[in-house]
Protein backbone atom coordinates (compact mmCIF):
# COMPACT_ATOMS: atom_id res chain seq x y z
CA UNK A 1 0.00 0.00 0.00
CA UNK A 2 1.41 3.53 -0.80
CA UNK A 3 3.17 5.38 1.70
CA UNK A 4 0.75 9.10 1.84
CA UNK A 5 2.76 10.34 5.17
CA UNK A 6 6.91 9.77 6.00
CA UNK A 7 8.43 11.44 8.93
CA UNK A 8 11.27 10.70 9.63
CA UNK A 9 13.46 12.40 13.39
CA UNK A 10 10.90 15.66 12.82
CA UNK A 11 11.87 18.13 16.06
CA UNK A 12 10.29 21.26 16.99
CA UNK A 13 11.53 22.79 19.51
CA UNK A 14 10.84 26.90 20.89
CA UNK A 15 12.00 29.34 23.02
CA UNK A 16 9.54 30.29 25.93
CA UNK A 17 10.63 33.52 27.91
CA UNK A 18 11.03 33.23 31.47
CA UNK A 19 9.08 35.93 33.24
CA UNK A 20 10.36 37.16 36.93
CA UNK A 21 7.56 38.64 38.95
CA UNK A 22 7.78 42.04 40.89
CA UNK A 23 9.37 45.03 40.27
CA UNK A 24 13.01 43.75 40.21
CA UNK A 25 11.54 41.10 37.70
CA UNK A 26 10.40 43.82 35.46
CA UNK A 27 13.50 45.11 35.20
CA UNK A 28 15.30 41.96 34.91
CA UNK A 29 13.16 40.61 32.01
CA UNK A 30 13.43 43.92 30.38
CA UNK A 31 17.45 43.96 30.29
CA UNK A 32 18.26 39.80 30.97
CA UNK A 33 15.90 37.81 28.71
CA UNK A 34 16.03 34.25 29.80
CA UNK A 35 14.42 31.35 27.75
CA UNK A 36 13.73 27.96 28.27
CA UNK A 37 13.56 25.53 25.19
CA UNK A 38 10.70 23.25 24.90
CA UNK A 39 10.74 20.28 23.22
CA UNK A 40 7.26 20.38 21.57
CA UNK A 41 7.80 17.25 19.20
CA UNK A 42 11.97 15.67 20.19
CA UNK A 43 12.57 13.19 16.85
CA UNK A 44 9.38 11.16 16.31
CA UNK A 45 9.30 8.81 12.90
CA UNK A 46 6.42 7.27 11.47
CA UNK A 47 4.70 6.40 8.08
CA UNK A 48 0.97 6.33 7.21
CA UNK A 49 -0.44 4.30 3.99
CA UNK A 50 -3.21 5.39 1.78
CA UNK A 51 -6.61 4.72 3.25
CA UNK A 52 -5.71 4.29 6.99
CA UNK A 53 -7.45 5.48 9.96
CA UNK A 54 -5.02 6.45 12.53
CA UNK A 55 -5.95 8.03 16.11
CA UNK A 56 -2.68 10.17 17.45
CA UNK A 57 -3.30 10.44 21.16
CA UNK A 58 -1.44 11.59 23.86
CA UNK A 59 -1.87 14.12 26.90
CA UNK A 60 -2.12 17.88 26.68
CA UNK A 61 1.18 19.43 25.64
CA UNK A 62 2.80 15.93 24.35
CA UNK A 63 2.98 17.22 21.21
CA UNK A 64 -0.59 16.17 18.98
CA UNK A 65 -1.73 19.95 17.86
CA UNK A 66 2.17 20.80 16.75
CA UNK A 67 2.57 17.43 14.79
CA UNK A 68 -0.23 18.13 12.81
CA UNK A 69 0.27 22.03 12.31
CA UNK A 70 3.97 20.74 10.54
CA UNK A 71 1.87 18.06 8.87
CA UNK A 72 -0.81 20.70 7.18
CA UNK A 73 2.46 23.29 6.52
CA UNK A 74 1.06 25.97 9.10
CA UNK A 75 4.58 25.31 10.95
CA UNK A 76 8.02 24.45 9.76
CA UNK A 77 10.11 22.24 11.82
CA UNK A 78 13.53 22.88 14.07
CA UNK A 79 14.58 19.94 12.02
CA UNK A 80 13.79 16.31 10.57
CA UNK A 81 12.25 15.41 7.32
CA UNK A 82 8.57 15.45 6.40
CA UNK A 83 6.74 14.50 3.29
CA UNK A 84 3.23 14.02 2.93
CA UNK A 85 1.66 13.13 -0.50
CA UNK A 86 5.80 13.38 -2.11
CA UNK A 87 5.29 16.91 -1.12
CA UNK A 88 7.04 19.18 2.02
CA UNK A 89 4.16 21.03 3.51
CA UNK A 90 5.89 24.14 4.08
CA UNK A 91 7.51 24.82 0.83
CA UNK A 92 4.69 24.36 -1.63
CA UNK A 93 2.33 25.22 0.79
CA UNK A 94 -0.16 26.99 -1.87
CA UNK A 95 -0.82 23.66 -4.08
CA UNK A 96 -0.08 21.73 -0.97
CA UNK A 97 -3.30 22.73 0.85
CA UNK A 98 -5.43 22.58 -2.18
CA UNK A 99 -4.96 18.42 -1.69
CA UNK A 100 -5.63 17.73 1.96
CA UNK A 101 -8.52 18.90 4.44
CA UNK A 102 -8.02 20.21 8.16
CA UNK A 103 -10.38 20.82 10.74
CA UNK A 104 -8.95 22.03 14.22
CA UNK A 105 -11.67 21.46 16.82
CA UNK A 106 -11.46 25.27 18.49
CA UNK A 107 -11.06 26.71 15.23
CA UNK A 108 -13.35 27.25 12.38
CA UNK A 109 -12.95 27.61 8.58
CA UNK A 110 -16.11 29.51 7.97
CA UNK A 111 -17.00 33.20 7.81
CA UNK A 112 -18.24 34.08 11.40
CA UNK A 113 -21.36 36.22 9.81
CA UNK A 114 -22.20 34.66 7.12
CA UNK A 115 -24.77 31.78 6.29
CA UNK A 116 -23.20 28.01 6.28
CA UNK A 117 -24.22 27.68 2.69
CA UNK A 118 -22.92 31.02 1.39
CA UNK A 119 -19.43 29.90 3.14
CA UNK A 120 -20.09 26.20 1.15
CA UNK A 121 -20.09 28.19 -2.24
CA UNK A 122 -17.13 30.55 -1.84
CA UNK A 123 -14.90 27.68 -0.72
CA UNK A 124 -15.95 26.30 -4.20
CA UNK A 125 -14.27 29.56 -5.88
CA UNK A 126 -11.48 29.30 -3.83
CA UNK A 127 -10.55 25.31 -4.52
CA UNK A 128 -12.06 25.97 -7.83
CA UNK A 129 -14.69 22.81 -7.62
CA UNK A 130 -15.96 21.54 -10.60
CA UNK A 131 -20.00 22.66 -9.97
CA UNK A 132 -21.01 19.01 -10.39
CA UNK A 133 -18.61 17.85 -8.48
CA UNK A 134 -19.38 20.38 -6.02
CA UNK A 135 -23.69 19.49 -5.89
CA UNK A 136 -22.98 15.92 -5.75
CA UNK A 137 -20.44 16.48 -2.84
CA UNK A 138 -22.75 18.84 -1.15
CA UNK A 139 -25.97 16.57 -1.34
CA UNK A 140 -23.82 13.60 -0.11
CA UNK A 141 -22.39 15.67 3.00
CA UNK A 142 -25.69 17.76 3.75
CA UNK A 143 -27.36 14.17 4.27
CA UNK A 144 -24.86 12.40 5.96
CA UNK A 145 -23.84 14.88 8.69
CA UNK A 146 -28.01 16.03 8.69
CA UNK A 147 -26.93 19.84 7.67
CA UNK A 148 -30.86 21.11 6.27
CA UNK A 149 -31.56 22.85 9.75
CA UNK A 150 -28.90 24.92 9.84
CA UNK A 151 -27.80 25.29 6.27
CA UNK A 152 -28.95 29.01 6.32
CA UNK A 153 -27.71 29.87 9.28
CA UNK A 154 -24.91 32.32 10.20
CA UNK A 155 -22.20 30.34 11.36
CA UNK A 156 -21.81 32.69 14.50
CA UNK A 157 -25.60 31.34 15.63
CA UNK A 158 -24.58 27.98 15.87
CA UNK A 159 -24.47 25.31 18.43
CA UNK A 160 -20.87 23.50 18.82
CA UNK A 161 -21.91 20.45 17.09
CA UNK A 162 -23.84 22.43 14.26
CA UNK A 163 -20.47 24.41 13.48
CA UNK A 164 -18.09 20.92 13.49
CA UNK A 165 -20.80 18.87 11.36
CA UNK A 166 -20.64 22.47 8.77
CA UNK A 167 -16.67 22.86 9.70
CA UNK A 168 -16.05 18.65 8.36
CA UNK A 169 -18.62 19.46 5.35
CA UNK A 170 -16.52 22.35 4.14
CA UNK A 171 -12.94 20.77 4.58
CA UNK A 172 -14.07 17.32 2.50
CA UNK A 173 -16.15 19.58 -0.25
CA UNK A 174 -12.98 19.47 -2.65
CA UNK A 175 -12.26 15.90 -2.11
CA UNK A 176 -9.00 15.79 -0.63
CA UNK A 177 -7.96 11.84 -0.13
CA UNK A 178 -5.85 13.25 3.15
CA UNK A 179 -7.76 15.25 5.95
CA UNK A 180 -6.38 16.10 9.73
CA UNK A 181 -8.86 15.81 12.49
CA UNK A 182 -8.05 17.73 15.44
CA UNK A 183 -9.89 17.27 18.54
CA UNK A 184 -13.51 16.83 15.89
CA UNK A 185 -15.47 15.77 19.05
CA UNK A 186 -14.87 17.97 21.68
CA UNK A 187 -17.38 18.89 23.74
CA UNK A 188 -20.28 17.90 22.04
CA UNK A 189 -22.85 15.62 23.30
CA UNK A 190 -23.61 11.67 22.67
CA UNK A 191 -25.67 12.32 19.67
CA UNK A 192 -23.88 14.61 17.52
CA UNK A 193 -20.40 12.89 18.53
CA UNK A 194 -21.94 9.35 17.28
CA UNK A 195 -22.86 11.57 13.81
CA UNK A 196 -19.34 12.46 13.38
CA UNK A 197 -17.84 9.00 13.80
CA UNK A 198 -20.71 7.77 11.39
CA UNK A 199 -19.36 10.59 8.63
CA UNK A 200 -15.63 9.75 9.48
CA UNK A 201 -15.95 5.68 9.03
CA UNK A 202 -18.20 6.85 5.99
CA UNK A 203 -15.02 8.89 3.98
CA UNK A 204 -12.59 5.85 4.85
CA UNK A 205 -14.35 3.28 3.91
CA UNK A 206 -16.33 4.22 1.10
CA UNK A 207 -14.13 6.99 -0.21
CA UNK A 208 -11.04 5.54 1.39
CA UNK A 209 -10.16 8.64 2.27
CA UNK A 210 -7.29 8.51 4.63
CA UNK A 211 -7.59 10.02 8.42
CA UNK A 212 -5.20 11.32 11.09
CA UNK A 213 -7.22 11.68 14.24
CA UNK A 214 -5.83 13.39 17.55
CA UNK A 215 -8.86 13.06 20.20
CA UNK A 216 -9.43 12.87 24.16
CA UNK A 217 -11.84 10.93 24.03
CA UNK A 218 -11.03 7.52 23.69
CA UNK A 219 -14.42 5.87 22.11
CA UNK A 220 -13.85 7.97 19.24
CA UNK A 221 -10.64 5.65 19.24
CA UNK A 222 -12.25 2.39 20.05
CA UNK A 223 -15.03 3.14 17.37
CA UNK A 224 -12.96 4.05 14.88
CA UNK A 225 -9.45 3.16 14.65
CA UNK A 226 -7.63 -0.07 14.41
CA UNK A 227 -3.99 1.24 14.69
CA UNK A 228 -3.14 4.32 16.91
CA UNK A 229 0.04 6.39 17.69
CA UNK A 230 0.67 7.74 21.62
CA UNK A 231 3.02 10.60 21.95
CA UNK A 232 4.27 11.91 25.72
CA UNK A 233 6.65 14.72 26.21
CA UNK A 234 7.45 14.89 22.41
CA UNK A 235 8.17 11.62 21.47
CA UNK A 236 6.44 8.47 20.02
CA UNK A 237 6.37 5.98 22.83
CA UNK A 238 3.57 3.51 20.78
CA UNK A 239 2.84 3.13 17.45
CA UNK A 240 1.10 -0.04 16.43
CA UNK A 241 -2.62 -1.87 16.52
CA UNK A 242 -4.95 -1.04 19.28
CA UNK A 243 -5.44 -4.68 19.69
CA UNK A 244 -1.80 -5.49 20.39
CA UNK A 245 -1.64 -2.36 22.51
CA UNK A 246 -4.57 -3.47 24.96
CA UNK A 247 -2.45 -6.91 24.94
CA UNK A 248 0.71 -5.37 25.87
CA UNK A 249 -0.72 -2.99 28.36
CA UNK A 250 -4.03 -3.84 28.68
CA UNK A 251 -3.24 -5.76 32.23
CA UNK A 252 -6.38 -8.17 33.89
CA UNK A 253 -8.98 -9.31 31.80
CA UNK A 254 -12.37 -9.91 33.01
CA UNK A 255 -14.67 -13.23 32.75
CA UNK A 256 -18.64 -12.90 33.85
CA UNK A 257 -20.55 -16.30 33.93
CA UNK A 258 -24.17 -17.12 34.05
CA UNK A 259 -24.37 -20.67 35.45
CA UNK A 260 -27.08 -23.31 34.75
CA UNK A 261 -28.02 -23.97 38.52
CA UNK A 262 -26.43 -22.63 41.38
CA UNK A 263 -23.23 -24.08 42.83
CA UNK A 264 -21.75 -23.77 46.27
CA UNK A 265 -17.85 -23.54 45.23
CA UNK A 266 -17.27 -21.54 42.04
CA UNK A 267 -13.63 -20.64 42.09
CA UNK A 268 -10.85 -21.91 39.40
CA UNK A 269 -7.64 -21.87 38.69
CA UNK A 270 -5.62 -18.87 37.28
CA UNK A 271 -8.13 -16.99 38.06
CA UNK A 272 -9.77 -15.02 40.84
CA UNK A 273 -13.34 -14.54 41.76
CA UNK A 274 -13.74 -11.09 42.15
CA UNK A 275 -17.80 -10.64 42.29
CA UNK A 276 -20.63 -13.33 43.06
CA UNK A 277 -24.40 -12.91 42.86
CA UNK A 278 -26.45 -16.16 42.74
CA UNK A 279 -25.85 -17.94 39.52
CA UNK A 280 -23.39 -15.21 38.52
CA UNK A 281 -19.60 -15.09 39.41
CA UNK A 282 -17.06 -12.50 37.46
CA UNK A 283 -13.29 -13.28 37.29
CA UNK A 284 -10.61 -11.13 36.96
CA UNK A 285 -7.58 -12.93 35.35
CA UNK A 286 -4.30 -11.76 33.82
CA UNK A 287 -3.26 -12.29 30.13
CA UNK A 288 -0.16 -13.10 30.37
CA UNK A 289 -1.30 -15.77 32.64
CA UNK A 290 -4.10 -17.81 31.37
CA UNK A 291 -6.10 -17.46 27.82
CA UNK A 292 -9.67 -16.74 27.93
CA UNK A 293 -10.53 -19.99 25.84
CA UNK A 294 -8.39 -22.23 28.48
CA UNK A 295 -10.14 -20.37 31.11
CA UNK A 296 -13.82 -21.10 29.87
CA UNK A 297 -12.78 -24.75 29.56
CA UNK A 298 -11.78 -25.23 32.87
CA UNK A 299 -14.90 -23.66 33.80
CA UNK A 300 -16.96 -25.87 31.35
CA UNK A 301 -15.56 -29.59 32.82
CA UNK A 302 -16.34 -28.23 36.35
CA UNK A 303 -19.83 -26.82 35.76
CA UNK A 304 -22.81 -25.83 33.55
CA UNK A 305 -22.82 -22.98 32.07
CA UNK A 306 -25.21 -20.77 30.60
CA UNK A 307 -23.73 -17.98 29.41
CA UNK A 308 -20.86 -16.16 29.58
CA UNK A 309 -18.56 -12.34 28.48
CA UNK A 310 -15.03 -11.52 28.39
CA UNK A 311 -14.73 -7.94 29.18
CA UNK A 312 -11.23 -6.13 27.99
CA UNK A 313 -10.16 -3.00 30.23
CA UNK A 314 -10.98 -0.24 28.94
CA UNK A 315 -8.59 1.75 26.31
CA UNK A 316 -8.59 4.88 28.87
CA UNK A 317 -6.98 2.26 31.26
CA UNK A 318 -4.49 1.11 28.75
CA UNK A 319 -3.26 4.32 28.15
CA UNK A 320 -2.81 5.57 31.99
CA UNK A 321 -0.73 2.20 32.68
CA UNK A 322 2.01 3.29 29.13
CA UNK A 323 1.80 6.71 31.19
CA UNK A 324 2.81 5.45 34.23
CA UNK A 325 4.79 2.77 33.58
CA UNK A 326 6.73 5.63 31.32
CA UNK A 327 7.10 7.69 34.40
CA UNK A 328 8.23 4.96 36.89
CA UNK A 329 11.10 4.73 34.21
CA UNK A 330 12.09 8.54 33.75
Amino acid sequence: METIISVTNLKKHFKVPIHHRGPLGSLHNLFNREHRLVKAVDGINFEIRRGELVGYLGPNGAGKSTTLKMLSGLLVPTSGELQVRGCVPWRERRSYVAKIGAVFGQRTSLWWDLPVIESLDMLQHIYHIPASRFERNLNEFRRLLELDPFLHTPVRSLSLGQRMRADICAALLHDPDLIFLDEPTIGLDVVAKERIRGFIRHINHQRGTTVLLTTHDLSDVEKLCRRVMIIDQGSLVYDGELALLRERFGGKRELVVEFAELYDDVNVPGARLVDRDQRWATYQFERRAITASELIGRLSERFNLNDLEVREPDIETTIRRIYEERLLAS
